[in-house]
């Protein structure tokens, strides 16, 4: 990524070009992150083609701004960092569903190093997650505006992820690169057992700490300490709601395909 490019993923972020890669620039660039890129998943759903290579996710969340699953913002996040002066590793994870790991690659997180020789796991990519990085080589109970996190040794040497002690991911510690990630992401957007071709969302954070998500016609506002309101759009609002709550501008409302191909309405 070159410096014109770094700056505009910046701009897009919202954020300033860091003075040196150390472990409080850091956590401005994710929370950056995650209050102006969102988690959504619509891509599945308007037919859109998903490639995991490094400019083509620049050019969606930056170019066409849009958001993108955690292959797509982890992997973009990733770039930016790197540009930046981090040493990132890609991390594969398997999300915790019933008690239970899902499949291979089914997660992509952020190893970080900071120039201050600190590790940290960083996450955009997960939808309602920790706010801030997690420290990697920290057992004891992390605290953050998403809650308390804890990074439990688990087998084979990889971790598991709590949050208000609940599994959420098991993470492995290998590196590994972009393309490892295709046969996760390839399931995911076509499985008929994948969360992602079952719903539609569209999610980010607040500046304030809440969260605004957009499910469907259904908006979601939920503050900061818990509150929650629910509006459900007629169809006209649907783009506008977009395109204001999210700065995303589509030419068409992403509707969820039913069990029988037909659209729900």
């Amino acid at each position: 990524m070159d410096d014109a490019a770094v700056g505009a993923y910046l701009r897009r972020i919202r954020a300033d070009r860091p003075a040196a890669a150390d472990s409080g620039a850091l956590r401005e660039l994710q929370v950056r992150h995650l209050t102006s890129v969102p988690f959504e998943n619509l891509s599945v759903h308007l037919g859109e083609e998903i490639a995991l290579e490094e400019k083509a996710l620049y050019e969606k969340l930056v170019g066409a701004r849009r958001g993108g699953f955690c292959y797509e913002l982890n992997g973009a996040f990733a770039t930016l960092l790197e540009a930046l002066g981090y040493r990132v590793s890609l991390l594969a994870a398997r999300v915790f569903a019933d008690g239970v790991p899902g499949i291979p690659y089914d997660h992509l997180a952020l190893g970080v190093e900071a120039a201050d020789g600190t590790r940290w796991l960083a996450d955009v990519g997960f939808g309602r997650h920790s706010h801030h990085p997690l420290r990697l080589d920290a057992e004891g109970e992390q605290r953050d505006p998403g809650g308390t996190f804890r990074l439990v040794p688990a087998e084979a040497g990889d971790l598991d992820v709590l949050r208000d002690g609940t599994p959420q991911y098991r993470l492995e510690r290998r590196p590994r690169v972009l393309r490892d990630f295709e046969a996760g992401a390839w399931w995911h957007r076509t499985s008929p057992r994948s969360h992602f071709t079952r719903s539609l969302v569209c999610s980010r954070l607040t500046e304030d700490g809440g969260r605004i998500t957009l499910s469907g016609r259904s908006l979601v506002v939920t503050g900061p300490d818990g509150g929650r309101e629910e509006t459900e759009l007629a169809a006209d609002e649907v783009l506008p709601a977009y395109r204001t709550r999210f700065g995303l501008e589509l030419e068409r409302e992403p509707r969820l395909a039913g069990p029988h191909g037909n659209v729900d309405r």
